[in-house]
C-alpha cells in the first residue's frame, strides 16, 4: 500500500488524528505499508502547524520525497505547490505501477483530480 500524505493529512497527524496515527504506525510495523511525504506538502504542512515537518521527518515509516527536476516541472504547472507536488507523487512509477493513494483531510481539494483519495477526516 503506498500512500503519499497532503499537507492536511500531515497538520491532522501533528494534531493527534487518529486515522493518520494508524497509517504511520502501519507504515513502521507492517511490511508493505508505504507513506510519503511530498517536500512542497511538508512545507505547508510546518506553516499551518510549526513543528509538523521536523516531526513527521523523524519517523521511520515516512519517506520524505524530494523535489527533484520532473516534480519541479509539474509543480510549476499547477496553482499550488502543496498539492501539486503531492499529486505528482501519486502517480504510477516504475516502483508503484497502480501510484499511491492521496490521504487527506480536505477531500473536496482533490475533486475532478485525477487521483485516488483516502479521507482522514474524523
Amino acid at each position: 500500500m503506498h500512500i503519499v500524505l497532503d499537507d492536511t493529512a500531515m497538520a491532522a497527524a501533528g494534531r493527534g488524528n487518529v486515522l493518520a496515527s494508524r497509517l504511520i504506525h502501519r507504515a513502521h510495523a507492517e511490511p508493505g505499508w508505504f507513506l510519503y511525504a511530498p517536500a512542497c506538502a511538508l512545507v505547508e504542512a510546518d506553516r499551518a502547524r510549526p513543528g509538523t515537518a521536523e516531526h513527521l521527518a523523524a519517523l521511520p515509516g515516512i519517506t520524505v520525497l524530494d523535489l527533484d527536476l520532473p516534480a519541479a516541472l509539474a509543480v510549476a504547472r499547477q496553482e499550488t505547490w502543496s498539492a501539486a507536488h503531492s499529486q505528482y507523487a501519486a502517480q504510477p512509477t516504475a516502483d508503484r505501477p497502480d501510484g499511491a493513494i492521496v490521504a487527506t483531510t480536505a477531500p473536496s481539494r482533490w475533486a475532478g483530480e485525477p487521483v485516488r483519495i483516502l479521507d482522514l477526516t474524523p
